[in-house]
Parts: structure tokens; sequence; C-alpha cells
């Protein structure tokens, strides 16, 4: 069973064979799909699915805390599965590209940071944006 199926089936959520599609889709990616990538993907797997049930469904699983919506500064959302391994995303501005990171030094600072003004950090999301070196010169 793939880990966003098992989630929604642990928080009561009715799993239908086209929601086990775009579960195990969403699942396996290994990049932040868009619902129409999530589509493509799906729709190779069961051709009968629509773009509304994987727009429906999305949204489901987003309500439901299984999966995580991103806007990364291209009009498009993008989703990943929701998870307990806190990472950041840096994103290649020309290419879409986005890397997944963790570095425990901004860690260590952004609880500085909030320490000094006066917070305790409870949560945070950080996205840097970029061109590769190369492209620079």
């Amino acid at each position: 069973m793939d880990p966003i199926e098992k989630q929604c089936i642990e928080k009561g959520m009715r799993m239908t064979d086209q929601r086990r599609v775009v579960a195990r889709v969403l699942s396996q990616a290994h990049d932040h799909p868009d619902v129409e990538e999530l589509y493509h993907r799906a729709a190779a797997v069961d051709p009968n699915i629509s773009l509304a049930t994987v727009y429906r469904t999305v949204r489901l699983f987003e309500e439901a805390g299984v999966v995580e919506r991103h806007d990364f500064g291209d009009g498009r959302s993008r989703y990943e599965q929701a998870g307990d391994d806190h990472h950041d995303h840096l994103i290649n501005i020309k290419t879409g590209q986005v890397v997944e990171f963790f570095d425990k030094d901004i860690e260590i600072m952004k609880e500085a940071l909030a320490q000094k003004l006066g917070y305790k950090l409870v949560g945070h999301k950080l996205e840097l944006y970029g061109v590769p070196l190369e492209e620079e010169k």
C-alpha cells in the first residue's frame, strides 16, 4: 500500500479505485507535480480518470493533511506528500526545477532569529529562488 493511501485510510477516508490511483501517483512522484501533470500520470494508469476527479481528489487529500500544496511563483499549485521530514525548497526560476534541501545551520539561524525577536518558532516555510551559477555568466 502506498504511503498516501495508507494515511487516507488511517484518517477514515473512503478510498475509491480512482483515489487509489491518484494516491499512488503522488506517492511515487519525485518532483512536485501540478494537477495537470498528476492527471497525465493518473490517466496513464486509468484512462477513465477525469481531470475533475484528480482536482477533487487532490483537494480532498490536502484538506486531510496528507499532501501539501506549494506555490512556487509560476502560477501553478504543486503538490507533494506531507510528512515529518522537514525540508526547504530551492526553485530554478528558468526551468521550474525544485530542489529539496535541509540545512542544519539555517534551522539554527531561524530559531535564533525568532528568539531574538521575542518568539518561539512553531513552523516555517523557506523557498529560495535562483538560477544555476553557470547560467549567471
